[in-house]
């Protein structure tokens, strides 16, 4: 599939196998990038604009100019989607991504012009349909989220080596699981690429945003709890927290809503996965953007 795919490389669209990244690239060499990632539903691009303005707000924190306008961004990455659509099977949809680096090395000091890419990529949803099923599995690593003093969580950086350290301690000791980190005060923080949400005598609690990257999915699941009315309050927790809530679950792109089994083997008070709370939410999702979002990965067992 990946022969057939193009992708937006420096003011070009290029078939994916042709297109190329200099190795003196910044992004390469020192994680100086920055990106962002919807996803498509039913080949419908999800949230475009909101994704786009949060890229926008990372390169401002970054100090990256694209030299491409929101517009400009928008509009090729709708041509790229548009192109690689009909490479889609039955029941998939894609990662649609921006990336935005500071530019490539040069012999007489100091970088090029900014790269640009934008790609698709197929959604892991054979690899991740059993988490539906059974639920995520959480462990809390000893590696602590990055403290905004030492960069700011809420940029959408390159540099995951914090979040895939965490990830790696955790699966060199339970390959199914997947890391919860705690952040610098020891509170409950995030996953790779998800946002968590606890439930407690029918009520949501969620991290605060100031030590997170707060998902678009993230601020859609709260949305949708609104009009469900449901109450949503963000909140300093910890895994006592965690250990007595009734409901666990993770927004992000790709998962949407999940369930959560566990977290460190112990379990949420109502056994069901999902727990009745999270599978009106998870129903609401699903209605928001026309296809169930369950089934979609189920389908791939």
């Amino acid at each position: 599939m990946n022969n057939k795919r193009v992708a937006y490389v420096n003011g070009e669209i290029v078939p994916e196998i042709e297109a190329k990244v200099s190795y003196n690239d910044v992004g390469f060499l020192y994680g100086d990038a920055v990106f962002d990632t919807t996803r498509t539903f039913g080949g419908k691009i999800f949230r475009l604009e909101q994704h786009l303005d949060r890229f926008f707000q990372s390169l401002k924190y970054m100090r990256i100019d694209p030299l491409m306008t929101q517009d400009e961004m928008s509009e090729i990455t709708m041509e790229v989607l548009e192109r690689n659509l009909p490479l889609l099977g039955d029941n998939e949809d894609y990662w649609v991504s921006q990336r935005v680096s500071r530019g490539v090395r040069q012999d007489l000091g100091g970088l090029s012009a900014p790269t640009v890419v934008i790609e698709t990529f197929p959604l892991p949803l054979k690899q991740r349909a059993p988490l539906y099923k059974d639920g995520l599995q959480l462990v809390t690593p000893s590696v602590r989220r990055t403290p905004p003093v030492s960069q700011s969580p809420r940029a959408k950086v390159h540099n995951y080596i914090n979040i895939v350290q965490a990830d790696l301690e955790v699966k060199s000791q339970n390959p199914n699981a997947s890391a919860l980190m705690l952040d610098i005060n020891g509170n409950l923080c995030e996953g790779m690429g998800a946002n968590l949400f606890l439930v407690k005598d029918g009520e949501v609690f969620t991290p605060h945003e100031q030590y997170i990257l707060a998902g678009i999915s993230r601020q859609v699941t709260i949305d949708l709890a609104n009009e469900l009315g449901i109450n949503v309050k963000e909140k300093n927790l910890d895994l006592y927290d965690a250990y007595t809530a009734d409901e666990i679950f993770v927004t992000s792109t790709s998962y949407c809503i999940c369930p959560v089994a566990s977290v460190n083997g112990s379990k949420p008070e109502n056994p069901d996965v999902p727990g009745p709370l999270t599978k009106r939410l998870m129903d609401a999702y699903s209605g928001m953007v026309g296809i169930d979002i369950v089934g979609q990965y189920i389908a791939h067992l």
